[in-house]
């Protein structure tokens, strides 16, 4: 069973985001430290997904991951490393996901 929680964080304009083609958002899901390397696992696959943050229970960043277009999986190694040194040291933290939300093309 798992007890990830997700919860919204904040919308911000489009201005900021890159190609100004939508909006960019944050949302934040708790879970314990042994979910942690599966959870981003899952979040690196997902479409939209800029950057992901990990944060102990004292809101303290751990780990930043900026992601790019064609993040090759051989360069993911390292990440995974640290995400599985992090998972044994932790028993509970938060995931800040900022994803970019793209407008829907209109017919026209």
């Amino acid at each position: 069973m798992s007890d990830e929680e997700r919860i919204h964080v904040e919308d911000e304009s489009a201005g900021s985001a890159g190609e100004g083609t939508g909006s960019a958002w944050t949302e934040e899901i708790k879970v314990a430290g042994e979910e942690l390397v599966e959870t981003v696992k899952k979040l690196l696959h997902e479409a939209g997904v800029r950057r992901i943050v990990i944060k102990n229970k004292n809101d303290r960043t751990l780990i930043e991951i900026p992601l790019v277009l064609g993040l090759a999986g051989i360069a993911l190694l390292p990440v995974y490393s640290a995400l599985g040194l992090i998972a044994a040291l932790v028993t509970d933290c938060s995931i800040l996901v900022e994803r970019a939300e793209k407008k829907p093309e209109t017919a026209g």
